[in-house]
């Protein structure tokens, strides 16, 4: 059985087809520039050279044609056929409140997940142009949909709640809803294993950080706060993002500069963070080397990233009452030893004692590493994020029909055998 997993961006489609039975990714790749001209394609095979092939995809549709077409090209294909596809899973952004596990998609569905696109302008719409291309193209597959926002559906009001006008989220959902929802749940349970406990034995912090950042105060399995709220936009700084401010500087901003609402949204989103405080980065790997080479502004972009991660740290600790574990995740989480280092200092009061020759070793995204003491008391991991894996398994275990949810369902990396390939 062969499932392949969809990712539509606004001008890119990511792709990954994986062999069930033999629990082997088969290929991966991403089309880029779709919709804005000059789009490609880079395929990757294990054991080949990658393969790039230029091909002009002005719609979602031709991007998932391609797609195809490389998967199934005798030279550089994988599959003679796309009837090899049992299935295929797509990833939706923004789920709303309908949606709280993963679905197969129907007609109904798809209404509900373009009835909350407005909660997600600059997501939900190549999401659902994806799934579209997808059932014109393979209409024969069941499709399934994958939300980042159902992992953090079980935060309790007090969580997702913001203190504004309370009809503000009657009448147009406005709370906080929380992405990576996939990352946090491998995660978390791949270090619950790793402790040795079961999943509601266990209060984890798990920490996203790539050029989107997000965290997740998970207690007994679930999810009980997250940093990201009605958009992305909220929580840690990230790559061009801004993270938490005071909510009145857009305004003020607006008013002395200028801009519009859809200016200042896309100065927020895409000119902050990382890349505002340095002025030239979002790399984290160009902002070390710029602070290594005397750059202050990229040694205070340091200094502001670890000093917000650790006081989520803190936050996250008080909310669950005290925590066994803290995970670091995603390229940055598991490449930049840095900046784990920086936001783990001073953390020795809350039981956290850092081996810094180990984390400075630490820099992989195969291995599963503790890089605390053996007398720490409260461990911390880095962990590679494996969303594509959730995926994978959301989907067969809703074509078998043991999937429920994703507190009931028995994931392969819950258990103590798993072993990453």
């Amino acid at each position: 059985m062969d499932i392949l997993a969809l990712n539509c961006g606004s001008s890119s489609v990511k792709y990954q087809l994986f062999d069930w039975d033999k629990k082997v990714v088969v290929a991966k790749g991403m089309v880029e520039r779709v919709t804005i001209g000059d789009s490609y394609i880079v395929h990757e095979v294990p054991g080949r050279d990658n393969y790039r092939e230029e091909y002009e995809c002005p719609d979602h549709k031709v991007a998932i044609h391609l797609i195809i077409k490389t998967l199934t090209d005798p030279k550089h294909g994988v599959v003679k056929d796309m009837s090899r596809i049992s299935a295929v899973g797509h990833r939706v952004v923004h789920g709303g409140e309908k949606f709280t596990c993963s679905v197969r998609i129907d007609d109904a569905v798809l209404d509900a997940i373009k009835e909350v696109q407005h909660l997600a302008p600059l997501h939900n719409p190549p999401n659902i142009a994806g799934i579209e291309a997808a059932q014109a193209v393979l209409p024969e597959a069941p499709h399934i949909a994958i939300f980042d926002t159902a992992f953090h559906q079980t935060m309790p009001a007090h969580a997702y709640t913001y203190p504004l006008p309370y009809e503000w989220y009657e009448n147009y959902g406005v709370r906080r809803y929380g992405f990576h929802g996939t990352s946090h749940l491998y995660v978390s349970k791949r270090a619950a294993v790793l402790l040795g406990k079961d999943p509601k034995d266990c209060s984890i912090i798990t920490m996203h950080i790539g050029n989107g950042v997000s965290h997740s105060a998970i207690k007994g399995g679930i999810s009980v706060d997250t940093s990201m709220g009605l958009t992305p936009l909220e929580g840690a700084v990230m790559g061009t993002r801004c993270g938490d401010i005071d909510p009145a500087i857009p305004a003020f901003i607006m008013e002395r500069e200028g801009y519009t609402s859809k200016e200042i949204d896309s100065i927020l989103n895409k000119k902050s963070g990382i890349l505002g405080i340095t002025g030239r980065f979002t790399d984290r790997r160009d902002v070390i080397s710029g602070a290594d080479e005397g750059c202050d502004r990229c040694k205070l972009s340091l200094e502001i990233e670890s000093y917000r991660l650790k006081k989520y740290i803190g936050a996250y600790a008080a909310a669950i009452g005290g925590v066994d574990a803290v995970v670091f995740t995603a390229g940055v989480g598991e490449m930049a030893w840095l900046i784990r280092e920086m936001t783990l200092e001073g953390l020795e009061f809350m039981g956290i004692y850092l081996d810094k020759e180990i984390n400075r070793n630490t820099m992989t995204r195969k291995k599963e590493t503790l890089i605390t003491r053996p007398d720490s008391p409260v461990k911390v991991f880095v962990i590679p994020t494996d969303e594509e894996l959730v995926f994978t398994e959301d989907v067969v275990g809703i074509l078998e029909g043991t999937y429920t949810d994703h507190m009931k369902f028995k994931y392969s990396f819950s258990n103590k055998e798993f072993q990453r390939k």
